[in-house]
């Protein structure tokens, strides 16, 4: 039995201030006579140009001192919250302006690996899980320990959701999901339906259906208000990685460890409906972006936008090269997406133009390079001197298919 919710006092010590752009302090003040015998001709506003900070397309990489599980994005400001293997948990700021991503604090309340990071729904508060199988929440401005429910779990916890401002679920390595009510600090469900660990869970938007992916290739339905397990799915080829909801609630979508999208429909969870193989080595994590459009991570370091139903891979968003990426998450303006992966690096990327997408049910044929359509400058890699030169390529051969596909069009007719 997990031991009651203990409240924390908060820390006397108050968090150090900011830092504070020293650049101005930094600065030589000209001598005068070295400056009357400058040409009269010089433009004073070119000394300026130079210190006026690059705007950047995304926000520069963090980069973090161990591997991050897991990344939160704040539901509306311009900050991220990570994990990591060591239990640390960052928070920082992030913007487009070069040189201006800040540390805001850190927390080591955790005594093993950090496993997830949610924000609350306001972004005041931040629940994390670990394998310590303690559950905590934190003060999400100056990240200190709130609340500390030691014990929660008889296994290291893997999955963590908000179901609503009071309301918690998580499910351990061992299979056994639990729903806490945070009020209480005691848990209201705990129930056992997976022989395996709970890799991901989802509720849809009334509050009463919990969905839970498995290790052992199933995915379980529980009822939060009649409190009991409703219903477990066929086994997949597998572990089921991740879990979504898509299509205004009528379609679950789930990831597997080999790569394969499997499909539900809403009520029509004891089989699939379709499935289809993206070509990756896996889909360890799907980001809602669109409700037609996810984007996935995988084992091979891309991240991929795929569009359901007519099911496609659309492009490459990006990569972490050679490096398993472990989530995904969107900010609050669906302008970035923020990757975490095992090169210890928070990495950002311009989804900005994918909610306009729209997918033709015509399937075109594949590239002759056999890579993947780049969505982003960054998408095959920042440092590539032939970036440029590929993207001009990628569009010609796109006016090309598009001019095809009209001759194949009017040729029918």
């Amino acid at each position: 039995m997990a031991a009651p919710a203990e409240h924390v006092e908060p820390e006397s010590t108050e968090t150090d201030p900011p830092e504070t752009d020293k650049t101005e302090e930094t600065k030589t003040t000209r001598d005068p006579e070295t400056s009357d015998s400058e040409p009269a001709d010089q433009d004073p506003d070119e000394d300026e140009d130079e210190d006026e900070p690059k705007i950047r397309d995304t926000p520069e990489d963090i980069r973090l001192e161990a591997i991050a599980n897991t990344v939160a994005l704040h539901p509306s400001r311009d900050i991220l919250v990570c994990g990591d293997v060591d239990g640390d948990i960052y928070a920082y700021s992030y913007s487009c302006t070069e040189g201006e991503n800040r540390e805001l604090w850190s927390s080591g309340h955790h005594m093993k690996s950090c496993r997830q990071v949610r924000f609350s729904e306001d972004g005041l508060k931040l629940y994390s899980v670990s394998r310590d199988k303690a559950v905590h929440m934190l003060d999400a401005e100056r990240g200190q320990l709130v609340t500390r429910i030691r014990g929660a779990h008889g296994a290291p916890i893997n999955s963590l959701l908000l179901v609503d401002e009071n309301i918690l679920a998580t499910g351990d390595d061992g299979g056994t999901l639990k729903v806490w009510d945070m009020r209480k600090g005691t848990d209201i469900m705990d129930l056992k339906q997976h022989e395996d660990y709970i890799s991901d869970i989802a509720v849809d938007q009334a509050k009463r259906i919990l969905l839970t992916t498995s290790g052992d290739g199933t995915m379980a339905v529980f009822n939060i208000k009649r409190r009991r397990f409703e219903l477990l799915s066929e086994c997949q080829s597998g572990d089921l990685t991740s879990v979504a909801l898509m299509k205004r609630g009528k379609k679950v979508v789930c990831g597997s460890s080999e790569g394969t999208i499997y499909i539900f429909n809403w009520n029509g969870f004891g089989a699939t409906s379709d499935r289809f193989s993206i070509k990756a080595e896996s889909v360890e994590c799907i980001a809602p972006i669109t409700d037609s459009i996810v984007c996935t991570a995988s084992m091979d370091g891309y991240i991929r936008a795929v569009n359901l139903l007519p099911n496609r891979v659309i492009g490459c968003i990006g990569q972490h090269v050679g490096e398993p990426i472990e989530e995904l998450a969107k900010s609050w303006d669906t302008r970035f997406l923020a990757s975490s992966a095992h090169d210890q690096l928070i990495k950002f990327w311009d989804i900005s133009s994918l909610p306009g997408t729209n997918v033709n049910e015509y399937r075109k044929r594949k590239k002759k390079d056999g890579r993947m359509k780049s969505l982003s400058k960054k998408a095959h890699g920042e440092n590539d001197f032939f970036s440029g030169l590929a993207e001009e390529t990628e569009k010609k051969e796109d006016v090309e298919e598009e001019e095809e596909e009209e001759e194949e069009d009017s040729d029918s007719d």
